[in-house]
């Protein structure tokens, strides 16, 4: 995002001695004495850079904390296996114990609790995971008992959230970067800070590839030299370039979880035949109803042991085996509320495995089946961005990538700052940049901003409130002008 100042040029002490012209920096050179007609982005130019300065300031600070909180969030990933390295693993042994004897320890480690779950292990050493249902459990958590699935051993007992199993560390960073910890009110920060990244992000890439069209070379690797204001907005465009694909995605991602634009983004994947299709888990072909997104929320943090007759746990999972369940890493929900077991594989490394069953837990029959293979077009391509949005999607990869994707937005951010201090005041493009915009162009334009401000409320209302603080300048510039002209006036009389 530049914060860039094209009204006032550079000074001697900042630039190097060979200086751009205005003829220069636009997208066409023409000699200044040769009639031309202006072209659409020599029209569209200085309106796009009034809106980059604006949002770089503005809305600026909110992005900061989004990246800074998540690439926070994308290290607490391996933060995790070492922070909580005795809950996680332990020595591999010959052989394991059954689940259901495995499901009874964490009974026996904690008798108020209800099993929901049981995630076991999915690799040689790795524990397996029994989420129970207590009430002293934080809110929108389960209890996760760890045990050894050799011995039978309890390992300990962790909150557990989300359908990614966030630990205590993950999930504090989750509540930073998702709302501040100030519930409901703080997700409008990082409505905020989605809603106007993928706006700043192509801004900027049009900005920096029209001013750097003939020199190929410059759009990719940033300039050396001495420091200077010209050195940082290298930097600043280049590594923008290189970011601006998975700043977008992060941008369209972030927003299905919001308030506002996610419910919006939902309507119209609904209309558009991508709802996540359902499972029918109850005993008697009732639905459970839509899955939702994955990530902030459990599904088995709730409900109560089912009546009745049961095969138990490991013969569910042999059941759910010989229907095609078959990726070492699965989650098995519970009977409850007149539901049967559910098995679902939680693979999201590629390919993924995240097919699913239900069985009837009188004796294990097949009551429904749902292959990932199956869902809408639309309906993978939002549970692949939000599994990549949260790091779960092709593992470590994915979580470099990650911080790598936040890093370079803070340092673009602080780079922009840097170019705004050293062009102090700051002055973006001149007002009135609209009225040089043909209008075959200006209405479809406006026409398109109405839309997506609609869509996205909370940029609506942001973009309105920066055309308000504008036009107050520009009246209280103008009521300043005319004070000294009629004391000029006042004066020569």
């Amino acid at each position: 995002m530049t914060i860039d100042d094209p009204a006032r040029p550079e000074t001697p002490a900042q630039e190097p001695p060979v200086q751009e012209s205005p003829a220069q920096e636009s997208s066409t050179q023409e000699s200044p004495t040769t009639p031309h007609k202006p072209t659409t982005w020599s029209a569209l130019r200085p309106l796009l850079l009034r809106l980059h300065f604006y949002a770089g300031v503005l809305v600026a600070p909110f992005l900061l904390v989004a990246a800074l909180s998540g690439l926070l969030y994308a290290l607490s990933f391996q933060a995790e296996k070492v922070v909580y390295a005795h809950e996680l693993e332990v020595p591999v042994g010959d052989t394991t114990l059954p689940l259901s004897r495995q499901a009874d320890a964490a009974r026996a480690a904690n008798p108020d609790g209800t099993v929901t779950a049981v995630w076991p292990g999915a690799e040689p050493g790795a524990t397996t995971r029994v989420l129970m249902a207590d009430p002293d459990a934080p809110e929108g958590t389960s209890l996760a008992v760890f045990v050894d699935p050799y011995t039978g051993d309890v390992r300990g007992q962790l909150p557990s959230y989300g359908s990614s199993g966030a630990l205590p560390l993950r999930t504090w960073i989750d509540g930073l970067h998702r709302d501040l910890h100030l519930g409901e009110f703080g997700r409008n920060y990082s409505e905020l800070a989605a809603s106007w990244l993928w706006v700043i992000a192509l801004g900027g890439l049009l900005l920096w590839i029209g001013r750097r069209r003939k020199n190929r070379r410059a759009l990719f690797v940033p300039e050396g030299g001495p420091a200077s204001r010209r050195r940082t907005l290298s930097w600043h465009g280049s590594v923008g370039l290189w970011a601006a694909a998975g700043l977008v995605l992060l941008s369209a991602t972030g927003l299905t979880w919001s308030r506002y634009a996610g419910e919006n983004i939902g309507t119209v994947q609904d209309g558009l035949g991508g709802a996540t299709p359902t499972l029918t888990a109850t005993v008697g072909g009732a639905p459970t109803g839509h899955e939702g997104h994955e990530g902030h929320g459990d599904g088995h943090s709730g409900g109560t042991t089912a009546q009745g007759p049961d095969v138990g746990l490991d013969r569910a999972v042999e059941a759910a085996r010989a229907a095609g369940i078959d990726s070492p890493r699965i989650s098995v929900a519970l009977p409850a509320d007149g539901k049967g077991y559910v098995v679902k594989e939680t693979d999201t490394q590629f390919p993924l495995e995240l097919d699913s069953v239900a069985l009837d837990p009188a004796d294990g029959t097949v009551l429904d089946r749902l292959a990932f293979a199956d869902y809408p077009l639309l309906a993978k391509l939002t549970r692949i961005g939000i599994d990549a949005h949260m790091g779960v999607f092709l593992g470590l990869f994915n979580q470099l990538l990650l911080a790598a994707l936040a890093l370079a937005l803070v340092l673009m951010i602080l780079w922009g700052y840097r170019m705004w201090w050293l062009r102090r005041p700051g002055r973006p493009a001149a007002r009135g940049a609209w009225r040089k915009v043909p209008v075959t162009l200006l209405l479809p334009l406006a026409a398109a901003t109405a839309l997506v401000a609609w869509f996205v409320p909370l940029l609506g209302i942001s973009l309105l409130l920066f055309l308000t603080v504008d036009l107050a300048l520009a009246l209280t510039a103008k009521a300043k002008a005319r004070t000294r002209a009629k004391s000029g006036t006042n004066r020569t009389a």
